[in-house]
């Protein structure tokens, strides 16, 4: 249902440094870029995911409340990729583990520019 999110970066290398590395490991690659933004895609059935410099010329703020969850495919890649984000400067936002009955395994953490993400897994 989602076509692509997108989250602003006041630093178009640094975020794209992060994001190449992190989103490998959604075998995702760089489908599209400008001046001022980067597309990522794992294929032609999966969403993209961009950042890009606000096109208002403003600086780009995290928004309150605002996440990106992403799905992984077991607990132990949520691990992996929590430990990924956080090996290329993400902060932590919560260490993975359960956090609800129904087997919901999640971490999160804030980027470089400090945008909140989500890992999980539904087990």
């Amino acid at each position: 249902m989602i076509g692509y999110t997108s989250l602003g970066t006041n630093d178009l290398a640094r975020s794209a440094a992060f994001y190449d590395a992190f989103l490998a490991e959604f075998n995702a690659q760089r489908v599209f870029e400008g001046p001022d933004f980067i597309v990522w895609s794992a294929g032609e059935n999966s969403s993209a995911f961009s950042i890009h410099i606000p096109f208002d010329g403003n600086k780009a703020t995290i928004g309150n409340g605002t996440m990106i969850a992403l799905a992984a495919s077991s607990r132990d890649k949520v691990d992996k990729l929590y430990k990924k984000a956080i090996s290329l400067g993400a902060a932590n936002e919560g260490e993975p583990g359960q956090r609800h009955e129904n087997g919901f395994y999640a971490a999160y953490f804030r980027d470089p520019d400090g945008n909140k993400l989500n890992v999980h897994f539904m087990g």
